[in-house]
């Protein structure tokens, strides 16, 4: 495993228990760590990567101890934090040659191969000469994920890296990462977005409160589901005694009624089909039946 977590605490000064004794074994590749905000998610993406120290536990990271090695430990490290921000007088290119010099690329002619080969990989070279902080929100998202990848590190972590990217963006940067990751990297993709891990991570865990409440694959996540997800045809008048039952995927219009899709151990009283489950319904299903979090309102 090239990251292992072994009984991380974090409590803050306010009382805030925010990471409760989570163990975590991370393999190469495509990680995915899943839940809803505030499930302690942030917190453990910022003490990986040396930014806060935590209560008590150990982390190792390529035979690193954290605790004890966390200059040897920033230097595999790349990170994407959920609010990146540019200096605003940075041109696109001079911003990526500033993140190299600072990561210990000195040499100015490998510097320069280097940017120019980066902003080429994540599609920017044609605006290299644009402010930073006029790109598009998707380009500043690939810009940012340039950064972390500009020392060849063998770690990236990023953090909600497709909130407020449109679909097309959200699609092109989750590729960018799966091209990282088949080179023996290993990427912990952080997000509350089901669709960002189910197209892309081999591994992932589901962390609630502080605490992980789901470690494995994808698809061990959806057979928990299996035979627990339906579709039912209704009529529109039936569509709010519906909602306030059961937990509502998805709604089709059908006719003069719905089809809708609902996650639950079993339905009564309706026209029903079984429906193939998906990460998302298993997400779900977890939080309304394991973790007791969905709600009607």
């Amino acid at each position: 495993m090239s990251i292992t977590i072994k009984g991380l605490n974090k409590i803050y000064p306010n009382g805030n228990h925010a990471l409760k004794s989570v163990d975590l074994e991370i393999p190469t590749g495509m990680f995915g760590l899943l839940g809803p905000n505030g499930a302690g998610k942030s917190t453990l993406m910022r003490i990986l990567v040396a930014l806060m120290e935590p209560t008590s536990g150990e982390v190792n990271i390529f035979g690193y101890d954290l605790m004890k090695q966390r200059k040897e430990i920033r230097s595999l490290l790349g990170y994407l934090p959920q609010d990146f921000r540019f200096f605003a007088n940075y041109k696109t290119y001079e911003f990526l040659d500033y993140s190299a010099r600072l990561s210990g690329i000195t040499g100015s002619r490998k510097r320069k191969e280097r940017v120019e080969a980066m902003l080429e990989s994540v599609g920017l070279f044609e605006v290299r000469e644009r402010y930073a902080n006029k790109l598009s929100g998707g380009m500043k998202r690939r810009l940012g994920i340039a950064q972390a990848l500009i020392h060849d590190p063998k770690v990236i972590i990023v953090d909600e890296p497709t909130t407020g990217l449109d679909p097309e963006e959200r699609i092109r940067f989750r590729n960018l990462l799966s091209e990282v990751s088949e080179k023996g990297v290993t990427i912990i993709l952080s997000t509350h977005i089901v669709g960002d891990i189910s197209s892309s991570c081999k591994h992932m865990a589901l962390m609630n409160r502080g605490e992980v409440s789901f470690y494995g694959s994808p698809e061990e996540m959806m057979k928990r589901v299996e035979g627990k997800v339906w579709q039912l045809k209704i009529s529109g008048n039936e569509l709010p005694e519906v909602d306030k039952k059961y937990p509502v995927i998805a709604t089709i219009p059908s006719g003069t009624g719905w089809e809708v899709q609902v996650v639950a151990d079993e339905i009564r009283g309706y026209e029903v089909l079984p429906y193939p489950p998906t990460l998302e319904h298993a997400y779900v299903y977890y939080m309304e039946n394991e973790l007791n979090l969905w709600t009607n309102d």
